[in-house]
């Protein structure tokens, strides 16, 4: 063999291989594919493995056959007592009809862009039905149902089943959330405003309570004293008339006395003259003296 020959066996042999890879594709279980010439559907294939293809004029594209997620954008929708509410859902759906599929919306964005408006629709019809007070209750799993069946019904024309459609999120608009937070914080103002009204009320009437129970306590004790010096009194004016009447000279003389400390406080009284007078008829003069008191 020449050398030229043999060039041309090697071109032959690239050439086949490029042809053969070219005419072949796999398809994997998680996939199914369309075959496409120039542009125009021939031929759909869902069962994996090694597929033929005319090579160059022939191309493949896939799709997935696993559960797909189709994300919406937020959009508010007003419920059965006239709440705004903004809702963010999404959708779950599975290929089944490839040739369909790709006849109708190309991909996923067409196909949100027809399928969207569609669950948005029914969301709004079924969230018009209910007030807002029964959207996290278990009625809301009763329409969500509701939803899914009809837009799966409405979907079947684009080649997909819908298995799921479910809301994400559902919050008050920016301008209610904070019309509620301020009306909320209102009544906590006025809630705390009316705990500490009554806080002081019961303040009132217990410092009141108490001052009444000081008056009485402190005139049931002065009272008691009274009754207690009345009574000390007494005893002591009786002791008095009994020491008086046992012996007089020595009481009068222990009152001398006692009189004598009250009225001449050594710390800062001083008598300058002579001791005379009743007042000092015990100082001054022996027993039987002019001016000595007499015996008893």
């Amino acid at each position: 063999m020449n050398r030229t020959s043999f060039v041309a066996v090697i071109i032959l042999v690239v050439v086949a291989i490029v042809v053969l890879l070219s005419s072949t594709f796999t398809v994997n279980q998680w996939q199914q594919a369309l075959v496409l010439q120039f542009g125009q559907p021939r031929q759909a294939i869902n069962e994996p493995g090694l597929h033929f293809k005319l090579p160059f004029i022939q191309n493949v594209i896939y799709f997935e056959k696993r559960v797909l997620n189709l994300d919406l954008a937020p959009a508010e929708m007003p419920t059965n007592d006239q709440k705004q509410v903004v809702v963010e859902a999404y959708a779950k759906y599975i290929i089944v009809d490839p040739l369909k599929f790709y006849q109708v919306v190309r991909d996923e964005g067409g196909l949100r862009g027809r399928v969207g408006p569609i669950i948005n629709s029914n969301l709004r019809g079924e969230i018009g039905k209910v007030p807002m007070s029964e959207m996290l209750t278990a009625r809301r799993a009763q329409f969500m149902q509701s939803i899914t069946e009809a837009v799966n019904q409405a979907a079947q024309i684009y080649g997909v089943n819908v298995v799921d459609v479910r809301m994400k999120r559902v919050d008050l608009p920016d301008e209610n959330s904070q019309a509620i937070f301020r009306r909320m914080q209102t009544q906590r103002e006025q809630e705390a405003r009316r705990l500490r009204a009554e806080g002081q009320r019961d303040g009132q009437k217990i410092k009141a309570e108490a001052d009444k129970q000081q008056v009485v306590i402190l005139a049931d004790a002065r009272r008691q004293a009274e009754v207690l010096r009345g009574e000390g009194d007494g005893e002591a004016t009786g002791i008095y008339n009994e020491a008086y009447g046992k012996d007089p000279a020595f009481f009068d003389f222990y009152r001398s006395m006692q009189a004598l400390t009250q009225g001449l406080d050594g710390s800062n009284t001083t008598y300058v003259g002579p001791a005379t007078g009743d007042f000092f008829r015990y100082f001054g003069a022996e027993p039987g003296s002019p001016g000595a008191p007499a015996k008893p």
